[in-house]
C-alpha cells in the first residue's frame, strides 16, 4: 500500500519572482508528488506549499528536487511564513562586479586600438579586455547557469537559457563587448524584477505586521507578556493608550476609540464601549482597554485577510490566463524564426553567416517573455493590496476583473439598503396625551428589555433627553406585550393584534394601522388600563448615503439596479421608488432569490449580488460575484462571498468598480506596450537596425516600466 503525505508541507523558494519559475518547479516536482495539483505556490511571499496526498515525499526530497532547478527551497516550521528577499550577492554585487569589469575592459580596448577604433568594432579585442569582459560575463550570468543548465536538459528553454546562448553566440562571432553588455543588462533586469515583485511582497508584509509580537495578560499575580499564538481563546489581556491589538476579541472594561482603518478601511476612529468587538491589528486610542479573546492569533480577522490576500494570486483572472498561453506560444515560435534566420537565410540566399548569426541573437531576446509574462500578476498582486488596505478584500485575481464589467447588481434590502436595525418614525399620542408622554411611558415599560424594538424605542426617548418613572410588576404577555404598575395604573405596550383582542380598535384605527403594515412599519401601541394611549410605529430606515451611492452606480454604467427583499410588496415599492432603484421583487424566500438571480444572469452576463453573506449565501454563490456587506464582524460572510466588504459601507461598491476598471487599464496597456516593444524590434531586426544589447535593454526597459506602471495601483 501506498504510504500517504498526511500533513501539508510548506517551503519558502528563493527565486521565485515569477510565473516563469512556477512552472519550471511544477515540470520538476509534479512527477514527484504524483500530480501538479497538490502544488500551491504564492509568488507575493516566495512559498510553495505540498498538499497532503500520496505517494510520501519527505521535505528533504523536496529540497533536493527544487536545487536541481536552480533555485533555493528552505522547510517552515510552525506555519510562519516570513517575506522572501534575495541576497545581496545575487541582488546588488554581482552586477555591480559585471558593470564595473565592463567599464575597465572598454577603457583597456580603447587605450589599446583606440577609441575610434573598439567603437567601431575594425580592431581585434585585446587579451587583456577579454579578460575584463569575461568577468563581465560570468558575473552577470552566474546566478542563472542553474536555472538555464535545468532547461537545457529538460529541453525546456526559459528566458535564463535564451540568454546565455544569446551570450555564448556573441562571443562566438567575437562581439566580446556585446555579450558583456548583454550578460551586465540581464543581471541588472532580474535585480530590478526581484526589487519590484519585493515591492509588492511588502505591501502584504505591512498587513503581517500590524499585529504585535507580544500580548499584555492579566492573570492572579498581575501581569505578563505572551507571544500571540500561547493565547488561548477566553484570556483576558490588557491594551493600552496607542497600542495596537494584539487579537480579536470582546472589550469587558474600558471606553475608548479605535482606528480599524487596516482592517476596514474606515478613515475615522470607532467609538468602542464594553461588549463591543475589536480587531487585531487595529490601534487603540486614549483609554486602557480589558479584552477578552475570542479567536486564535491564526483565526482573528488580519490573520484570514492575510492569507486570503495570499491565496488570491492561485485564482487568474481571464488577463492573466490569456497572457500566459500567449507565453507559451509566443516563445518557441521566436526561437524557430530565429534558427530560420540563423541557418535558413544564409544557405537559401547565400549570405555572409556571421550577421544572420547575430540578427538570431537578437531575435533570441526578443523572444524572452520576461516583461509580458510579469505585467499581468505584478498589477493582480499590487491590485488585491490596495483592496485590502482600503477595507475590500478580493479573493482572487478573476474576482478584481470582474467590477468592470458588471450591468447588473442585485441587493438584498436589511442591512445593505438600509441599517438593518428598527428605529422609531412615528408618534400619533391620543386621548389627549403629548408625543413625549406616549415615548416615555414606552421606554419605562421597555427598559429591561433587549428586543430590537424596545432598544429603538429606549433610544429614540434618550435622543429626545425624556425622563420616565420606573414601572414595577412588569410582566411579559407571551407573543402579545408587556404590562406593568405605574402610579397606580395598569399600563400595557404590545403588538396591533392585542389591540385587537382588548376591543379598542375602531374601524378607522384598524384601516390606519393596516396602512403603516403595508408601508411595511412595525406598529406598538400603548395604553393604560381599558384606554388606548397613542401609537408608535418603527421602521429600518434607509442609509443616508444609499440613494446617491446608487445614482453614482448608474453614473458608471451599471444598467439595472435590482432590490431583493423578503417585505411585502407595497413596502418594496416605496422604498424602490424612494432610492431609485430600477426594479425590486417582494415577499422572497432564499430559493427565490437564486431563481432571479439565475435570470439577471441569463439577461445581462455579468451580475452581483450583495448581501449579509449568510441568509444570501445561495444567491451569492450564483451571481458572477458575490459581495458580502460587514464581513469584518462575519466568518460566514468572508468564507461564503468572492468580495467582501469588510464594513457596512456600501459607499465601497462605486470604489470597488473604479478600482477595478483601473486595474484592467493598467493590465491592458502592460500588455499592449509590452507587445509593441517585441514587435518593434522584430520588425528592427529583419531590417538590420537591432542589436544584442539594444535588445536587452528595451526587454529590461519594457519589465521596468510595466511593473511600475502596475505598482501604481497601491496608491489609495
Amino acid at each position: 500500500m501506498t504510504k500517504t503525505t498526511d500533513v501539508l508541507q510548506e517551503f519558502q523558494i528563493r527565486g521565485l519572482d515569477c510565473a516563469e519559475e512556477v512552472a519550471v518547479l511544477k515540470r520538476e516536482l509534479g512527477p514527484l508528488v504524483g500530480m501538479e495539483s497538490r502544488l500551491a505556490f504564492h509568488i507575493l511571499d516566495g512559498t510553495m506549499t505540498v498538499l497532503p496526498g500520496e505517494p510520501f515525499v519527505t521535505s528533504l526530497q523536496i529540497v533536493e528536487a527544487v536545487a536541481r532547478t536552480g533555485m533555493k527551497a528552505t522547510p517552515v516550521a510552525g506555519g510562519t511564513t516570513a517575506i522572501v528577499s534575495e541576497t545581496r550577492l545575487g541582488k546588488f554585487v554581482l552586477p555591480t562586479i559585471s558593470g564595473v569589469a565592463i567599464g575597465l575592459g572598454m577603457i583597456a580596448h580603447g587605450a589599446m586600438t583606440g577609441w575610434g577604433a573598439m567603437l567601431e568594432a575594425t580592431s581585434g579585442v585585446p587579451m587583456f579586455s577579454k579578460s575584463f569582459y569575461l568577468l563581465a560575463i560570468v558575473a552577470g550570468v552566474w546566478a542563472v547557469l542553474p536555472k538555464a543548465w535545468f532547461a537545457l536538459k529538460r529541453y525546456r528553454p526559459d528566458m535564463n537559457l535564451l540568454m546565455v546562448v544569446a551570450v555564448v553566440g556573441a562571443l562566438i562571432i567575437g562581439e566580446w563587448l556585446e555579450g558583456a553588455t548583454v550578460a551586465f543588462l540581464f543581471a541588472v533586469s532580474l535585480a530590478l524584477e526581484s526589487w519590484s515583485v519585493g515591492r509588492a511582497r511588502r505591501a502584504v508584509a505591512a498587513l503581517m505586521e500590524l499585529t504585535p509580537t507580544k500580548v499584555r495578560v492579566k492573570d492572579p499575580s498581575g501581569e505578563r507578556e505572551l507571544p500571540p499564538e500561547a493565547v488561548a481563546v477566553g484570556t483576558v489581556f490588557f491594551v493600552r493608550p496607542g497600542d495596537k491589538i494584539p487579537l480579536d476579541g470582546t472589550i469587558s472594561t474600558g471606553r475608548s476609540t479605535v482606528d480599524q482603518a487596516s482592517i476596514t478601511g474606515e478613515s475615522v476612529p470607532v467609538e468602542k464601549d464594553p461588549g463591543d468587538t475589536v480587531f487585531a491589528g487595529t490601534v487603540n486610542g486614549d483609554g486602557l482597554l480589558e479584552v477578552t479573546s475570542t479567536k486564535r492569533a491564526d483565526d482573528t480577522t488580519l490573520a484570514r485577510i492575510v492569507r486570503m490576500v495570499r491565496d488570491a494570486q492561485n485564482k487568474r483572472g481571464p488577463s492573466e490566463q490569456w497572457v500566459e498561453r500567449f507565453a507559451r506560444i509566443y516563445t518557441p515560435a521566436v526561437m524557430i524564426l530565429a534558427m530560420i534566420v540563423a541557418l535558413a537565410v544564409p544557405l537559401v540566399f547565400s549570405q555572409p553567416f556571421a550577421p544572420w548569426l547575430y540578427q538570431s541573437l537578437v531575435l533570441l531576446v526578443i523572444a524572452c517573455p520576461c516583461a509580458l509574462v510579469i505585467s499581468t500578476p505584478v498589477s493582480i498582486v499590487a491590485s488585491l493590496a490596495s483592496a485590502a488596505r482600503n477595507g475590500v478584500l478580493i479573493k482572487g485575481g478573476m474576482f478584481v476583473e470582474a467590477p468592470a464589467t458588471l450591468r447588473c447588481i442585485a441587493f438584498d434590502k436589511t442591512g445593505t439598503l438600509t441599517r438593518g436595525k428598527p428605529e422609531v418614525r412615528d408618534i400619533i399620542p391620543l386621548a389627549g396625551e403629548s408625543e413625549d408622554r406616549v415615548l416615555s411611558l414606552a421606554a419605562a415599560l421597555e427598559e429591561r428589555s433587549n428586543h430590537p424594538l424596545a432598544r429603538a424605542i429606549v433610544d429614540a426617548a434618550r435622543s429626545r433627553g425624556l425622563k420616565w418613572i420606573p414601572v414595577s410588576e412588569l410582566q411579559t404577555a407571551q407573543g402579545r406585550g408587556v404590562t406593568a404598575m405605574q402610579d397606580g395604573h395598569a399600563f400595557w405596550l404590545g403588538s396591533h393584534r392585542w389591540l385587537d383582542e382588548k376591543k379598542l380598535e375602531s374601524a378607522s384605527l384598524h384601516t390606519q394601522l393596516e396602512e403603516y403594515a403595508a408601508e411595511g412599519k412595525t406598529v406598538v401601541v400603548v395604553g393604560r388600563d381599558d384606554e388606548l394611549l397613542g401609537i408608535i410605529t418603527l421602521a429600518d430606515a434607509v442609509k443616508p448615503e444609499t440613494q446617491a451611492i446608487l445614482a453614482d452606480l448608474k453614473a458608471l454604467g451599471v444598467e439595472r439596479l435590482v432590490m431583493l427583499t423578503g417585505d411585502n410588496r407595497g413596502a418594496a415599492k416605496r422604498l424602490a421608488d424612494a432610492i431609485g432603484l430600477d426594479d425590486y421583487t417582494a415577499e422572497m424566500l432564499p430559493e427565490n432569490k437564486v431563481q432571479t438571480i439565475e435570470a439577471l444572469v441569463r439577461e445581462f452576463g455579468f451580475v452581483a449580488m450583495i448581501g449579509d453573506g449568510v441568509n444570501d449565501a445561495p444567491a451569492l454563490a450564483r451571481a458572477t460575484i458575490g459581495i458580502a456587506m460587514g464581513a469584518a464582524g462575519s466568518d460566514a460572510a468572508i468564507e461564503t462571498a468572492d468580495i467582501a466588504l469588510m464594513t457596512d459601507d456600501l459607499r465601497k461598491l462605486p470604489w470597488l468598480i473604479r478600482h477595478s476598471r483601473r486595474t484592467l487599464r493598467t493590465i491592458r496597456q502592460n500588455i499592449a506596450f509590452s507587445l509593441a516593444v517585441k514587435l518593434c524590434f522584430v520588425v528592427a531586426t529583419f531590417a538590420g537596425f537591432a542589436s544584442i544589447w539594444a535588445a536587452i535593454a528595451a526587454d529590461t526597459g519594457a519589465s521596468l516600466i510595466v511593473i511600475a506602471n502596475g505598482l501604481r495601483l497601491l496608491r489609495r
